[in-house]
């Protein structure tokens, strides 16, 4: 995992903790970075889907486009994570409760409702657009004016999945309280992959409201224009 592609740079914190387990144990000192109490690991324009972090290539290629700062804050996380889990080793671990696993479905499904609501909302609308300008000149289908308006949405989603991730950040919700243990815990997972779902489903729903705004005028202005192109020919 990323921890193992991540070993030198954890391994200050690694025998920090073993030292502090074991007085035996003797390393050298090493800076302590402030912790960094808001970052954003998704950067505006850079939120393109990513391999899983399960090999050295991943995870350099990971770590190359984060900013600085996203990297100090990162490796801080990972090193007080490393921590814990190794405080930890000896104890029973306890599943997550049932409020715990609440919070987690709810906080992965806050943002992909607005990652759902655009995706959607700006695919009508490009879509729509498209076919009465381009599709009518150019004699394309509704399917393929539909799949050049999910062009421009996942275009558009580049640059705004960094925005919505703020937003999201800026409700105030923390991160779910887990110990390292539970937050591998299959309940963990699949409350989180439920929530994303829950999320998504939602925000594609409210992001069908273009629809409220067209009507049979719109059909009837693409059949005469329509018309007036295949007329000189005739």
């Amino acid at each position: 995992m990323i921890k193992l592609c991540l070993q030198r740079s954890l391994r200050p914190a690694v025998l920090l903790s073993r030292s502090a387990l074991d007085p035996a144990v003797t390393v050298r000192k090493v800076p302590i970075v402030p912790h960094i109490h808001s970052c954003q690991m998704g950067t505006r324009g850079r939120n393109e889907p990513r391999e899983p972090l399960n090999s050295p290539k991943s995870a350099k290629d990971f770590i190359y486009s984060l900013h600085p700062k996203e990297r100090t804050c990162l490796l801080m996380e990972l090193q007080s994570f490393e921590s814990i889990a190794i405080a930890q080793e000896t104890l029973q671990p306890t599943p997550p409760t049932r409020a715990q696993i609440k919070y987690v479905l709810f906080h992965n499904s806050i943002p992909f409702v607005g990652f759902g609501f655009l995706d959607n909302a700006i695919m009508i609308a490009a879509g729509t657009q498209i076919e009465m300008s381009i599709g009518i000149t150019f004699g394309i289908s509704t399917m393929a004016a539909a799949a050049l308006g999910n062009l421009v949405s996942d275009l558009a989603g580049l640059g705004l999945a960094g925005y919505v991730e703020a937003l999201a950040s800026r409700l105030g919700m923390q991160g779910p309280d887990l110990t390292p243990k539970q937050a591998d815990m299959w309940q963990t997972r699949v409350s989180s992959h439920m929530g994303k779902a829950i999320g998504v489903t939602i925000g594609c729903i409210l992001g069908m409201f273009p629809l409220f705004f067209l009507s049979d005028d719109d059909e009837e202005e693409k059949k005469k224009r329509k018309a007036a192109l295949t007329a000189p020919n005739a």
